[in-house]
């Protein structure tokens, strides 16, 4: 992406020389550990900070004196590009459908753990999103992770990972979120997690909406970049991560979605760029 110049957003919260760490020796192992058993057992992320927390994973935040490599400053300041060009997209889209204002959500930024709305946060979930604060969680070794576990590399597939996660905040914006998790609470364990893949799948399809935009107001899309955001979403899928875990995938357990339909909502909202194209929770589960 040609990024050279582009402004940075203010909405940015910088915690990373704040550290949770973790309480009565877990270690970032076993937080690791309750992390992935949850996710794979069909937790979603209210699970994994239950789970985390009551596994003795959560510390109190401490001032760590460190320097940044010049690595991580440049994600950094990346991360603040792309969160103002989701706000110019947006505001924009906003404005022009008469939907009403945008409201930007805050990024943070952290090392280990932090406390959210939602809980502790920890580096292990990876980024989140929680709609009780309207911030989004972003420790930035997850996309060295993303590099040397998954193969996901690029700065479009860090930007499409940014980019998921204010999707949520837009459905949150437009009431879908909340409705969604209502109707989890009632749900068993399985239908909820059917309802949870429809909410990651739709984040991607405004993933995809906002690189429309981003592509046709800055021009900063090259050649190779689309490939690295859909590759991205190929990697992340429910049965590719499950398979290359555990050897194989429980789709009753998948919250995320397949590797096929990530890549498929995603670039429909690429190519459609219209909001009103991503409804998943009206759709067959052969449909999606």
């Amino acid at each position: 992406m040609k990024m050279n110049g582009r402004r940075e957003s203010g909405n940015v919260e910088d915690r990373r020389r704040l550290s949770g760490g973790a309480a009565t020796g877990l270690g970032l192992g076993g937080v690791l550990i309750v992390g992935l058993i949850t996710l794979l057992m069909g937790g979603d992320l209210g699970d994994v900070i239950q789970n985390v927390s009551s596994s003795g994973g959560i510390g109190t935040e401490t001032a760590q004196t460190r320097e940044f490599t010049a690595e991580e400053e440049a994600l950094a300041k990346f991360s603040r590009q792309i969160l103002a060009s989701t706000e110019d997209v947006w505001t924009a889209y906003f404005k022009a459908a008469k939907i009403g204002a945008y409201r930007s959500p805050t990024l943070v930024l952290y090392t280990d753990a932090t406390a959210t709305g939602c809980g502790t946060g920890q580096a292990a979930m990876g980024p989140f999103y929680c709609s009780s604060d309207q911030k989004l969680y972003i420790d930035l070794s997850f996309f060295s992770s993303m590099k040397k576990k998954l193969g996901a590399d690029g700065d479009f597939a860090y930007a499409y990972v940014i980019a998921h996660e204010v999707g949520h905040h837009v459905q949150n914006l437009l009431g879908t979120l909340g409705q969604a998790h209502q109707q989890m609470a009632r749900m068993s364990k399985a239908d909820a997690n059917r309802v949870s893949v429809r909410i990651e799948l739709q984040a991607d399809f405004y993933a995809g909406v906002w690189a429309h935009y981003e592509k046709e107001m800055f021009s900063s899309i090259e050649r190779g970049d689309l490939e690295e955001a859909i590759n991205c979403a190929s990697v992340i899928g429910d049965d590719y991560l499950q398979k290359k875990s555990q050897g194989y995938a429980v789709e009753e357990s998948f919250t995320h979605g397949t590797a096929a339909q990530r890549m498929r909502w995603l670039k429909k909202g690429m190519d459609t760029g219209d909001i009103s194209q991503g409804d998943t929770f009206s759709l067959r589960d052969s449909q999606l």
